[in-house]
């Protein structure tokens, strides 16, 4: 890639587009390149980068919205939130040391192109579900809102969730708005330790069952659970998490501890304890993959959860589980593709090879191939969207 063009202003994205439009080139669109190894590799001849995006046009802590341009960072994000005692609901993951970006720091366009969401999405929603609007730039040079700065319903196409995991592959989003919700004044969360992983699935299925708001449940066998040194030390474990007001995430914690009696007794983690485990979680540090290894990430039933993981085990992989038990995180040679696939589509679910060498990304499947029809929809809506096919093209799926 011999040009990168880091607009810093909207109508310079604008400018970029149309430029590479008419001299018929692609562009590899991303934020500050920390998630450039996900996916399949785009080849182009320039890129775009909207770091330089980063005015906060709207901060309405009372309105429960902030509106941020696709450059700003998360850590910067989260400051500025920080300030009205809030913060972001989906909880992003960061996988820069998975990823091998380690120096990078993502962006809020990045998470949303890619709709990353972290251990909360099995109780508050992805990270789509809080995305109130969206300002972006198609392929044809054109800007597009959609969506506001109220919760309302939605007639039509619904850009917002459109553009929100689309990989930069249909227009680029210059601008975010999102809900966000307080802070909680206590995290804590209780831990039990000993259980195998059907076992483990079915106390974290209790527990999210319960009336006690669980926004966090996982279960990680030993060798994970000693790479996070709060759950150093205790074998395989199941750990699920409250967040609220200090007094009622004391009361819950013991209600929940009391329901949960009969998988053992529940240590507790306390505030600081329980968000060191919890960050870990979200970033996949439990994972133990290897230079040279792939990563993929499984979303299946939760009770399936055990069984996909137990299967990929016996063929040489490792992994964990978050999300109640629906998604397995696993890490092996990139020759388990096959297998991983296999299981995951067995096991009535879906599949993401985030990260392998990029001889691999670029010669298999990165996403469930789709079905025929949908494919043929999938073509026509990037035909509308980037009518010369030169936003990440390929990123997805070959050809497109």
């Amino acid at each position: 890639m011999s040009v990168a063009l880091a607009p810093a202003h909207e109508g310079g994205v604008v400018e970029a587009i149309l430029a590479a439009r008419a001299a018929k080139e692609p562009l590899l669109v991303q934020g500050r390149g920390t998630k450039a190894g996900m996916l399949r590799p785009v080849q182009a001849a320039r890129g775009l980068s909207t770091r330089n995006l980063t005015e906060i046009s709207l901060y309405a802590p009372q309105e429960l919205i902030i509106s941020a341009g696709a450059g700003v960072s998360i850590p910067d994000l989260e400051a500025k939130l920080a300030e009205g005692g809030q913060g972001l609901i989906a909880e992003p993951p960061d996988l820069s040391a998975l990823l091998g970006t380690e120096a990078g720091v993502q962006t809020l366009g990045g998470v949303v192109a890619t709709n990353l969401s972290g251990p909360r999405r099995v109780a508050w929603g992805a990270m789509r579900d809080h995305v109130m609007g969206v300002r972006a730039v198609n392929g044809a040079g054109e800007v597009i809102r959609s969506g506001g700065r109220v919760l309302k319903n939605v007639t039509g196409l619904d850009l917002c969730k459109l553009l929100t995991g689309s990989y930069g592959t249909l227009a680029v989003i210059t601008e975010v708005t999102l809900k966000v919700l307080p802070r909680a004044e206590l995290t804590g969360s209780l831990l039990l330790p000993g259980l195998d992983a059907i076992r483990g699935v079915a106390a974290l299925s209790s527990a999210l069952g319960s009336p006690f708001g669980v926004s966090g449940a996982a279960w990680l066998p030993a060798d994970a659970a000693e790479r996070v040194p709060a759950l150093a030390g205790r074998g395989a474990v199941a750990l699920v998490r409250i967040e609220d007001f200090a007094k009622s995430v004391e009361y819950r914690l013991g209600r929940l501890a009391e329901g949960l009696a009969p998988f053992g007794a529940a240590a507790l983690l306390n505030d600081e304890a329980s968000g060191a485990a919890w960050r870990a979680i979200r970033d996949a540090v439990p994972l133990r993959a290897e230079p040279g290894d792939a990563v993929w990430r499984v979303s299946v039933r939760p009770s399936s959860g055990p069984a996909t993981l137990a299967t990929l085990e016996s063929a040489g992989a490792r992994g964990f589980l978050d999300w109640g038990g629906g998604l397995v995180w696993i890490a092996g040679p990139p020759a388990l593709h096959e297998r991983v696939t296999a299981t995951a589509l067995a096991g009535r679910g879906t599949w993401t090879l985030l990260r392998a060498p990029e001889p691999m990304r670029a010669a298999v499947d990165v996403v469930p191939p789709e079905a025929p029809a949908l494919a043929r929809i999938t073509r026509r809506v990037k035909t509308a969207m980037d009518p010369a096919g030169i936003l990440n093209p390929g990123r997805l799926y070959a050809g497109v």
